[in-house]
């Protein structure tokens, strides 16, 4: 299975800053210096896609996606947008569920999974990020939480896109939601518990295709813990938050 490095810039950089950084991460990556055969993701702010995509272009291992998009090709619904606008402007990939869209925009499963199924309906791919937040951890809930979500996904997706189908297009971020930006990272046992049970998860609901499903994690990444999150079992790539925005530091985790 293909490794996966993920950055996530959430609302950071001008198109300008955008360009710089997307241009040393092309040129290091592009040199053969550190992706070792990975998939290198930039889910960049909306304004910034087509600069990030025009910096790729060269590299086929790199690309680019955006943090959100609505579940419908068109309408009204200001301030949205569709998956064929961030196609349009060079994305290939799209967030879906992350927790600042849970906890702080109030999405629910149901939308999250409306989203989701349209995206990978209108040719996108999607990396959906589930995650339990303090209070559910502490009171033991890690897996109901997390059967929630991605049931709730899965119910929503037809048959024709199960299975050998999602295969390269479909990619499940964990991020404890206690563990993103506080520096705090869930300790290696409780990384492998529950990549493990997101693993066993998706084994229910697609059968053995589960093994071609990558599951991310996300959380307090830094140069100097991803070389023990990327040896653990089920632990395919990661997604990366703060640490991302500066280009040495994102090369770091790649390399490490």
């Amino acid at each position: 299975m293909q490794k996966i490095f993920a950055a996530n810039w959430k609302m950071h950089k001008t198109r300008a800053e955008a360009g710089q950084c997307s241009a040393s991460l092309a040129n290091a990556l592009g040199a053969g210096t550190t992706a070792s055969g990975a998939l290198v993701l930039v889910f960049a702010p909306f304004t910034c896609i087509d600069v990030v995509a025009g910096a790729f272009a060269e590299v086929p291992f790199l690309a680019c996606g955006g943090q959100d998009c609505y579940p419908a090709a068109e309408g009204a619904f200001t301030g949205e947008i569709s998956p064929t606008m961030l196609a349009d402007v060079g994305a290939t990939w799209v967030l879906t569920g992350h927790s600042e869209r849970r906890h702080v925009l109030g999405e629910d499963d149901a939308l999250v999974a409306r989203k989701t199924t349209f995206a990978l309906e209108q040719g996108l791919n999607v990396m959906l990020c589930i995650g339990e937040t303090l209070e559910e951890r502490e009171n033991g809930q890690l897996c109901d939480v997390l059967e929630r979500q991605l049931t709730s996904v899965f119910d929503a997706m037809p048959d024709i896109l199960r299975g050998n189908a999602l295969a390269g297009r479909f990619a499940v971020a964990y991020e404890p939601v206690w563990a993103i930006g506080t520096g705090k990272v869930a300790g290696q046992a409780e990384v492998l518990d529950a990549h493990a049970t997101v693993r066993t998860l998706l084994q229910k609901l697609v059968g053995a295709t589960a093994v071609d499903l990558p599951i991310l994690y996300g959380g307090s990444v830094k140069p100097t813990n991803a070389a023990g999150l990327m040896s653990l079992d089920n632990v395919d790539g990661l997604l990366v938050g703060g640490a991302s925005l500066d280009a040495q530091s994102f090369l770091q985790i790649i390399g490490a």
